[in-house]
């Protein structure tokens, strides 16, 4: 179990405290390489979203479609990142990095010009899965080169920026949409996977603590058929005739479930060890981690159908829309990370939880027909806010509570916060959305008294998109039309919003009572760091029972 041999330049402590902060030489630049290759990751994950409408017009797709297409990229992700990232760990992170990165640009121009909304979903899915390749990788590295203090103000940057990234992306896609077509927005990441492909050839150093163990392949193919079934599980729960599906697909995922355990706890080499994986500080972040970042997905998903079909919005004046997100979150990442310093991850999380909560408040009370946009800036403002407090301990907890060697399983692990969080997120917030958008729609056309025959009434009910199109087909009844279509989305979208409060609340019980105060979770985190220096198998080690008062 003995590291491969670095070939990185030599780690200089910068403190003599303990434990001591380190960083690579040429720190600057190699954290610059990782978060733009993370960058093109997160530009790709969020640029769909503002394109949607026009996707559904071109297509004629269902809501179920759409929330596919808006999902397709963090599947591919969410399912490969764990399997992925032991290989990266294996064979060489800054390979996969660099292989991944040049995946993304034949799967961005299979997106940009799919001749189908099946072909798009494919495009979005070999997108993910290049996104696996490289973005756990840029975590992991951040890892294995830099420690203490350093290493907790550089996950800060990587969170903070890699958010804001996301949050800018829809600003861009819109720009493009008001000159070109609507694939144009899959093109937008191509001259930043150029730049960063080049930056991590030169500078990001190869073989840093990787292992020699062979990878656990059979865990691994568990791991993809548990994640990949589990969220086309809940895309497909609300639509009709499709409860077979759904039931097959959910089994898929607990037998997967039952599977995938039974090997880590068996397999030489796991693909997620079980022992480091069931410390507190490790796991109560994780959960913590998916629904903080899942609840900023959905906002975004949701939001800028609410902000184009409901609003009227233009495809740039929605993207212009999530700025403050954008801003919040790179103001406060770096006061995140002085907050983990001082005050403890748990403290840290729990105030991000609180603006996250108070941002779906405004969401659901406050975001109507013909508002003021200060109603949706402040919105999107709180959300920002919370993921910028709270991106930083999620991610951090993770890489501090496992060894060196296991950065794959931790940085996989963040990943899946985000891919796993916001396929979930945008999964359950979607089919909420759907339901409730048909059955609002059902019940208008039944109000209306009008004879509607089944393809049209389908038309109608099945999203906003297709209202639209049967308002164009019928311009006498098109104001009508397109009332109650934006009446039916806001009743739909009321559900969606109440599903992220109800999440962020469950979210923010676990934290308060089951993470560990900040002097417990630094003794905890010496005693994980000396239990892996001399007990490579990890056996389990002897916590304290949680502590409920405040940090």
């Amino acid at each position: 179990m003995m590291p491969r041999s670095q070939s990185a330049p030599l780690l200089v402590p910068d403190r003599m405290n303990a434990p001591p902060s380190t960083q690579p030489a040429r720190a600057g630049l190699v954290l610059v390489s990782l978060i733009l290759v993370a960058a093109v990751a997160n530009l790709n994950l969020a640029v769909a979203n503002v394109a949607l409408p026009d996707i559904g017009k071109h297509f004629d797709s269902s809501q179920t479609t759409l929330d596919l297409i808006a999902v397709g990229y963090s599947l591919g992700l969410a399912a490969t990142v764990l399997y992925l990232g032991a290989i990266g760990d294996r064979y060489g992170r800054k390979l996969l990095l660099i292989v991944g990165t040049s995946l993304a640009v034949p799967a961005s121009l299979l997106a940009a010009w799919a001749p189908s909304d099946t072909v798009l979903i494919f495009a979005r899915i070999l997108g993910g899965v290049a996104a696996g390749m490289a973005f756990p990788t840029t975590l992991a590295l951040i890892t294995a080169l830099w420690a203490g203090k350093e290493r907790t103000k550089a996950i800060a940057l990587w969170s903070g920026l890699g958010g804001a990234i996301a949050a800018l992306g829809p600003l861009f896609a819109g720009l493009l949409l008001e000159h070109f077509w609507w694939g144009s927005v899959f093109l937008l990441t191509l001259p930043l996977a150029a730049v960063a492909l080049v930056l991590a050839i030169l500078f990001v150093p190869a073989h840093v603590n990787e292992t020699t163990e062979a990878v656990d392949n059979l865990g691994g193919i568990l791991s993809v058929v548990l994640v990949g079934a589990l969220i086309l599980s809940i895309n497909f729960a609300p639509v009709p005739n499709k409860g077979t599906l759904t039931l097959v697909l959910a089994a898929i995922a607990l037998l997967g479930l039952v599977a995938f355990f039974l090997r880590q706890r068996r397999a030489r080499n796991p693909l997620y060890d079980l022992h480091v994986a069931s410390r507190r500080v490790f796991w109560v972040a994780a959960c913590a981690g998916i629904i903080v970042f899942g609840s900023l997905m959905g906002a975004m998903f949701v939001g800028q159908q609410y902000l184009q079909n409901v609003l009227g919005y233009s495809t740039f004046h929605a993207g212009l829309a999530i700025l403050p997100a954008a801003f919040a979150m790179v103001l406060v990442a770096p006061r995140s990370a002085k907050l983990v310093e001082a005050h403890g991850a748990r403290f840290t999380l729990l105030l991000g939880y609180l603006f996250c909560l108070l941002g779906f408040v405004t969401m659901l009370l406050l975001w109507k027909s013909d508002i003021a946009y200060w109603k949706v800036g402040l919105g999107y403002a709180l959300i920002g806010i919370g993921v910028g407090f709270a991106g930083t301990p999620a991610s951090h907890s993770l890489t501090g509570s496992v060894p060196v060697r296991r950065a794959g399983m931790a940085s996989g692990t963040a990943d899946l916060q985000r891919d796993l969080g916001g396929a979930i997120m945008q999964s359950i917030m979607g089919a909420l959305l759907t339901a409730g958008y048909a059955a609002a729609a059902t019940a208008a056309v039944a109000a209306s008294g009008q004879q509607v025959n089944a393809s049209v009434e389908n038309q109608l009910t099945k999203s906003f998109a297709g209202a639209e199109n049967i308002a164009q087909q019928n311009p006498q009844y098109a104001s009508q039309i397109t009332a109650a279509a934006r009446s039916s989305f806001l009743q739909g979208d009321q559900w969606a919003y109440l599903a992220g409060i109800i999440a962020i609340l469950l979210g923010a019980a676990v934290v308060f009572f089951l993470f560990p105060a900040r002097e417990q979770e630094r003794q905890l985190l010496v005693d994980y760091q000396a239990q892996d220096s001399r007990e490579p198998e990890h056996a389990p080690v002897a916590e304290l029972p949680p502590q409920t008062a405040p940090a």
